[in-house]
């Protein structure tokens, strides 16, 4: 069976010091030709899709707040209005930003997501996340949270499995909040009809008003009138995807999801994992995230990055360090234990983005599980998800 692959995009790659890299190119981080030049690297190696990292604050080493490291990456654009800018050099792979549900309003969230796959011509995607931090609500003022360090105050943000705080009423309402976020982007992505622009200028009818729809949302943190102000999009619902680590974010991602990515460390864990998700949801793909260091000298690399940042490289999802053959083998081990998928978290950009793209597709693909081509044009084509009826046109 053919397996989906994607990566995850971030800064220089998932190592903090990996701008210190020779392969690396920090003066050009904050460019478009960047961007251009990753996300083009993982169309030609025939990727699924690429998903680009986003948050309310800049990146720390502290669990909530921002600490004062110069040695670090620090900053990144919009990963929706990036997303944005790279899709018209782009034809087949998709393009899943993140765009955080805490503090934003989703009636903007919704037309930004439905704008990209308009100008992607239906390769978007989206990854809610939700922020429970205390120094990201101050960066609004309309909330006050607790400091997320007083439930976890002796816990930083990369434990191995990543954090459960699924326990806590405060992580709990966010992860309401965003269930009534990706339920009123849905709705809105509905609110126009396939059909409804006419575009007839001999009756001077550009739109048939009957077949836009009021969404009437009304939920304990905001309430949606609609319609959306952007036509239905081309995929009629762009694919919505989320990182999950424990069970309540396992029962976000089935009720509100296409994709979940999930953290296991073992073969017997990723069983574990997709039998407990099976249960909440048949027809939720499952993809498992890796951080990667390859080549034939991966994990000297690592060791010398590690050596840079003064700490051991640790992450909420498994760390691979050695060549694309034994990465392949351990893939399929995995989708064997029924992960469908894998997004893979480049250890350093551009090097580990390249071994993806031209060492591992080449060796799963001569074990007959990838690609040689693309299949479709449309991302929910390339996942095998059907396109879905606007519920408003079913409903009239």
């Amino acid at each position: 069976m053919t397996l989906h692959l994607a990566v995850a995009l971030d800064g220089a790659g998932w190592h903090p010091a990996a701008w210190r890299e020779l392969t690396a190119a920090p003066q050009a981080i904050f460019s478009p030709a960047y961007w251009a030049g990753l996300v083009t690297e993982a169309e030609q190696g025939l990727l699924d899709f690429v998903t680009i990292e986003d948050a309310l604050g800049p990146q720390s080493t502290l669990t909530d707040g921002f600490d004062d490291r110069t040695d670090q990456v620090r900053g990144r654009f919009d990963a929706v209005l990036l997303a944005a800018r790279l899709a018209p050099l782009t034809r087949y792979v998709g393009l899943v930003p993140t765009a955080t549900t805490t503090h934003t309003e989703p009636f903007h969230v919704a037309v930004g997501i439905a704008t990209l796959d308009h100008v992607s011509g239906g390769r978007a995607g989206w990854r809610p996340q939700v922020s429970p931090r205390a120094a990201e609500a101050r960066h609004f003022g309309r909330r006050e949270f607790p400091p997320l360090d007083r439930l976890l105050p002796q816990e930083g943000l990369n434990r191995p499995g990543g954090l459960d705080l699924s326990a806590d009423p405060h992580v709990r309402d966010l992860f309401a909040e965003a269930a009534d976020a990706v339920e009123v982007a849905r709705r809105l992505w509905d609110s126009w009809e396939d059909d409804a622009v006419i575009r007839d200028a001999a009756t001077g009818r550009f739109v048939d008003r009957d077949k836009l729809h009021p969404v009437d949302f009304a939920g304990s943190r905001f309430s949606v009138k609609g319609p959306s102000i952007t036509p239905r999009p081309p995929q009629g619902q762009p694919v919505v995807t989320a990182l999950a680590h424990a069970r309540l974010p396992y029962e976000f991602a089935a009720a509100c999801a296409d994709v979940v990515y999930v953290t296991p460390h073992s073969a017997e864990q990723a069983h574990a994992i997709v039998t407990e998700i099976r249960a909440l949801s048949a027809d939720l793909k499952i993809f498992a995230d890796l951080v990667v260091f390859l080549g034939e000298h991966a994990a000297r690399r690592k060791a010398r990055l590690d050596e840079l940042d003064g700490a051991v490289f640790t992450s909420d999802a498994a760390i691979f360090t050695g060549t694309a053959g034994e990465l392949a083998d351990l893939l399929l081990e995995w989708q064997r234990a029924g992960v469908q998928g894998f997004r893979l978290r480049p250890g350093g950009l551009p090097h580990d983005l390249r071994q993806i793209t031209r060492g591992l597709t080449a060796e799963l693909r001569g074990r007959g599980s990838f690609r040689g081509a693309y299949e479709a044009r449309t991302l929910r084509g390339l996942l095998g998800l059907p396109r879905p009826a606007s519920r408003y046109a079913e409903a009239s």
